[in-house]
């Protein structure tokens, strides 16, 4: 079977792609402590408890994926879960003891606070878990400051939040939890309490998980249940979420699925491959996705898509761009399509930074990694206004602008060395987690050939073939089936004999159709992933 024989027998019954992500200890481990305090779940506590046992790295630590090295984080979490439901966890409790040097709850907070840096976006919950654990006290927890989420949501741009946007759910729950452990008396929390615990009922999505992602929501629900919030219906919700996402195995991924992302990857990696029988039902399902209202987590307006076509997702560019480029390659363009294009990329050229830069869900909130201009989703970004420019004559003269702003800042943020970094992928290898194959590959398909900074990229990635002839996430690192997939699409015409090499050491590694996938995605706050489709679609692409 060829990858994209593969790749179109993996359709689900509705005629898209859906995809599954790994587990994760992390999300196992946070989903346990919520249900844990919510009481009258033991059989779901013990199983992810079960899981994570069976998972655990022989160093005693955990990784976020079973093929993630140990990290302080996702251990740091899992000790949490286990000593809260009182069992032991020796080993745990050793990896910790080694990685920070001390026990000592000031040098446990420092050590996890400094994986983080200026951003408290995982930080703070992190601490929090650990504070509802009874390993810190709760003295250690930075105080957010949960009443600035009363102020109007066009205000949080200019509000310097120390979280990034689509950590508004955990600013409030953990900022009340921490506020009532230290009985501050403080008359603006206390006005606003009321309000801000209405604005998180309000942005609650309908199956109750925030961004369909498990650690956010856990981290919500168990602040308001260490606050004494035990029947407010955001807890409710989020509990019959972490209920129903529950896998067979006991344990829980990082988000519930990737479905648009993948069927967009999907779609335009096949290109004619893909059966012209088959496209109007995904064009049908892909056009039933665009968001039409203007969303009520971000504020976002109509015309952009999320990565799933699930209740907690929220409208990005990266996504946004997938989609559009994607419906470019399903064809019959009638007034139906042009329309919610037209939509699409005017809703992209209103979200560029004045950067030129694209950012994932907001324009202009501040300078947190997942809020500033990304180098990848602005190439995305290119690609989707290359595919539409012909068929929108309306908005041709402000997409000539934004891909002149676009180019320019992608040329500012070329390294010396020609090379490009993404936001979402990385490769947990590579000293600072950064994977340049990736992002040096997503660049190269978005910005013309006939740019100086394309040639320098071009010459990077050659550079970075290993001797096998594959590639890894960057110089020197074992080669993976996707990051070879994406660096063999980009390089397209150029060096035969490195693409040969190429071809030849990925058509080995697909040989039996395994297609075992490569952690290199990164969900928010750096925590890593992966999903079992991206090895078959970068084949194919």
């Amino acid at each position: 079977m060829t990858p994209a024989e593969r790749l179109l027998a993996e359709r689900g019954p509705a005629g898209h792609w859906v995809g599954e992500l790994s587990s994760s200890a992390l999300s196992t481990a946070t989903a346990v402590m919520a249900l844990h305090l919510a009481g009258g779940r033991e059989k779901l506590v013990a199983g992810g408890l079960d899981w994570l046992e069976r998972t655990q790295n022989p160093d005693g630590g955990w990784g976020d994926t079973v093929r993630s090295i140990s990290n302080i984080s996702t251990t740091a979490l899992c000790w949490a879960a286990f000593t809260l439901c009182g069992r032991p966890c020796d080993r745990a409790k050793a990896w910790m003891l080694h990685e920070s040097g001390s026990l000592e709850p000031a040098r446990l907070a420092t050590a996890i606070a400094s994986r983080y840096g200026s951003d408290q976006t995982f930080s703070v919950p992190i601490l929090t878990v650990l504070a509802v654990a009874g390993i810190v006290p709760w003295q250690l927890v930075p105080q957010l400051p949960f009443e600035l989420a009363a102020c109007p949501q066009k205000w949080f741009r200019w509000l310097q939040l120390p979280v990034v946007s689509y950590a508004l759910p955990a600013l409030i729950a953990i900022g009340h939890v921490r506020w009532r452990k230290g009985r501050q008396l403080n008359p603006l929390k206390a006005a606003t309490a009321s309000c801000t615990l209405n604005v998180l009922e309000s942005i609650q999505p309908v199956n109750g998980g925030f961004l369909e992602a498990t650690p956010l929501t856990s981290f919500v629900s168990i602040s308001l249940l260490a606050a004494g919030y035990n029947s407010h219906e955001v807890v409710r919700k989020g509990i019959g979420f972490l209920e129903a996402s529950v896998r067979t195995d006991g344990s829980w991924p990082i988000d519930t699925n990737l479905a648009t992302w993948v069927t967009t990857l999907s779609v335009n990696a096949l290109g004619e491959k893909l059966p012209a029988a088959d496209r109007n039902q995904i064009r049908e399902w892909l056009l039933g996705q665009q968001y039409r209202i203007r969303h009520p987590y971000t504020g976002a307006p109509p015309g952009g898509w999320a990565w799933t076509d699930l209740p907690g997702g929220v409208p990005d560019a990266d996504d946004t761009s997938g989609a559009l480029v994607a419906l470019r390659h399903l064809g019959n363009l009638d007034n139906r399509v042009r329309e919610s294009a037209a939509m699409g990329i005017t809703w992209l050229l209103d979200l560029q930074n004045r950067d030129g830069g694209m950012p994932t869900f907001c324009r202009g909130w501040g300078k947190l990694p997942f809020d500033r201009s990304s180098q990848d989703i602005t190439a995305h970004a290119l690609q989707a206004f290359a595919a539409w420019e012909a068929e929108l004559p309306a908005l041709q003269a402000r997409i000539l602008a934004g891909r002149k702003a676009a180019l320019a800042y992608l040329e500012r943020v070329q390294r010396d060395d020609g090379a490009w970094i993404p936001l979402w992928f990385g490769n947990q290898f590579q000293a600072n987690d950064e994977n340049p194959v990736y992002g040096t590959a997503r660049v190269l398909q978005g910005v013309p050939k006939s740019e100086p900074m394309w040639d320098r990229g071009a010459k990077w990635l050659l550079g970075a073939q290993n001797p096998d002839g594959g590639w890894g996430g960057d110089k020197g690192l074992a080669s993976s089936i996707e990051e070879t997939g994406l660096a063999l699409s980009a390089l397209a015409g150029t060096d035969p004999t490195a693409l040969a090499r190429g071809e030849a050491w990925l058509e080995t590694a697909i040989g039996d159709g395994a297609y075992v996938p490569s952690p290199i995605g990164f969900y928010f706050a750096r925590l890593w992933y992966f999903e079992r489709l991206y090895p078959i679609i970068f084949s194919v692409r």
